[in-house]
């Protein structure tokens, strides 16, 4: 599946000078994390999450820092922190770097951003326009929604190559491994190190499309 298939396409933006407080209610009022921040010309500039918001002065919740960190600092960081927690405007505490894909992006190198850069979300982005936010709960609902599809059929032979594949992805033993497909139907025959890599054998036929019925016969090595 690509980011195109599971994105939200109904987004609610803020500009550059929206005021603070006027995010912070759009984000409760609607149940999301973050808005994205358009500039007149129509580019996406930013992103203000929940997190750009954490640290207010409004809510008396503004960091301290300890003094040798303030030793440390650039002549910037003290006034780029300041900005961020007292500033009133939009383009005061909007996240600048923002990680974004295109619409063809693969939901597996999604999830892969999600997880390497500590995100939620990530705008999707066509001809230089933002189309779209592909979020965890987007992929959640991909999860959701997937049906195995039924009444495949599948020749044994490439059924068979296929299963193989699936168990090698798994790192299953293969040379202690036998896969038999009859009509659609698998036997699993041999040896493995672990009650879960029986699991995942089980997972691999269940989820190739063209099983129609599984039976299980692998044991744990002594």
């Amino acid at each position: 599946m690509l980011a195109k298939d599971v994105m939200t396409t109904a987004i609610l933006t803020v500009t550059p000078d929206t005021d603070v407080g006027e995010i912070a209610r759009t984000l409760l009022d609607a149940h999301i994390s973050a808005v994205p921040v358009i500039a007149a010309d129509g580019n996406l500039i930013g992103i203000v999450s929940e997190g750009d918001l954490i640290h207010r002065a409004e809510a008396e919740t503004r960091r301290r820092p300890s003094w040798w960190l303030r030793l440390l600092a650039t002549p910037e960081e003290p006034a780029q922190q300041y900005l961020r927690e007292v500033g009133r405007r939009a383009r005061d505490v909007m996240s600048k770097d923002v990680i974004t894909v295109a619409p063809d992006t693969p939901l597996t190198d999604i999830a892969a951003m999600l997880e390497k850069y500590h995100i939620k979300r990530v705008p999707v982005i066509e001809n230089g326009k933002l189309v779209g936010i592909v979020s965890r709960a987007n992929l959640l609902r991909g999860v959701a929604t997937w049906q195995k599809p039924t009444g495949v059929r599948v020749e044994d032979s490439a059924l068979r190559t296929l299963l193989l594949k699936a168990l090698n992805e798994a790192e299953l033993p293969m040379h202690l491994v036998n896969v038999t497909v009859t009509d659609g139907a698998v036997e699993l025959w041999g040896v493995v190190d672990s009650e879960l890599q029986i699991d995942a054998a089980r997972a691999a036929a269940e989820a190739t499309v063209g099983v129609v019925r599984l039976e299980n016969h692998l044991i744990r090595r002594a």
